[in-house]
């Protein structure tokens, strides 16, 4: 083989990316994440870099009904009452919410999912940016009430039915969910992705089952919407970057199911060349030094030169709240 013949080998295949021309992430968006624990990731990225967002208020939510049923109940200003927790474990708990939530006083949960709701109720009708991932199109629905689950709290499995949502019942369930939104919020951005995190538990065969009516039920849903009005859905192809740019173990935490920080910090690059405008990313850089500032640790904490690093770090931090002063370090 030549030099020449050489230099021009590819060794990676590259998922097609191209920047949105229209309602770009910027410093003045307010950006909702809802889903699975990949958004989280996103959604840290997004902390980090003091954008103005909320994460995932009832909790990681793995599959399209958890997102629906949080979504109708923030739409309909629900009231959260004794009715909709149970007592399992020593803690009280609330089958639409994460684990995270749950707590030993029955008051405090209570309290807790109301102000979530009310949290999300705010966030729905200010967002201009809505990002949601789907993790999985396998449910659980607990058998005495005939309900589906976001979570099920370590209740004996016998309790539950699990089910695979359907193609159709996946993009109907999407079509909710916006309809309802745009109800109150009608100019809000939608970006779809799917986590790029296995469900190796379900089956490694019904794990590709569960993606592949997740992929399939936004993209019905985004092309028959698409014929119907004027509002754009996007996909952003989190799942596919990790299969096939990132086909490699080495990109995996050490359960090789979850993305590594590396592969995370791949897929926000991704997400950034996409989706964030070039002014931002200029801020975003200025952030990035400041925070790096105030992680730094001095030899020695009197001296002349770190006083003097002091100030210049505040004086970034300054200039950067001037121009946007929800930003807070």
């Amino acid at each position: 083989m030549s030099r020449s013949d050489r230099e021009v080998m590819k060794l990676q295949t590259k998922i097609p990316l191209l920047k949105q021309s229209n309602n770009l992430i910027d410093y003045h968006s307010k950006i909702l994440l809802l889903g699975s624990c990949f958004v989280e990731n996103i959604g840290e990225k997004l902390e980090y870099f003091k954008f103005q967002n909320t994460i995932n208020p009832f909790g990681i939510l793995f599959h399209p009904k958890a997102i629906e049923i949080l979504i109708e109940n923030a739409i309909n200003a629900k009231k959260n009452t004794e009715d909709d927790i149970f007592f399992h474990h020593e803690r009280w708990h609330c089958f639409d919410a994460h684990s995270k939530l749950s707590d030993p006083s029955k008051n405090s949960l209570i309290e807790e999912l109301n102000k979530q709701t009310r949290l999300t109720t705010q966030q729905l009708n200010d967002s201009t940016h809505i990002i949601i991932t789907l993790g999985t199109a396998w449910v659980y629905k607990f058998l005495e009430h005939n309900q589906i689950v976001a979570n099920c709290h370590k209740v004996p499995q016998k309790q539950f039915k699990k089910e695979l949502l359907s193609i159709g019942e996946i993009a109907s369930s999407l079509e909710n969910n916006e309809r309802q939104i745009r109800s109150i919020n009608p100019k809000v951005q939608f970006i779809y992705t799917v986590s790029p995190v296995r469900h190796l538990k379900d089956g490694f065969i019904e794990n590709t089952l569960s993606k592949s009516h997740l992929i399939t039920a936004i993209h019905q849903f985004k092309n028959q919407k698409s014929k119907i009005d004027n509002h754009q859905s996007f996909y952003f192809p989190s799942y596919e970057i990790m299969m096939d740019e990132l086909r490699d173990y080495r990109f995996y935490d050490e359960d090789m199911i979850h993305p590594n920080n590396t592969a995370i910090n791949y897929i926000w690059k991704k997400f950034q060349q996409v989706w964030i405008s070039s002014e931002a990313i200029q801020t975003m850089d200025g952030v990035n030094t400041i925070q790096k500032g105030m992680l730094h640790k001095p030899f020695n904490p009197n001296s002349k030169l770190h006083q003097q690093f002091l100030q210049d770090l505040e004086s970034k931090k300054t200039q950067i709240k001037k121009e946007f002063p929800h930003i807070t370090f």
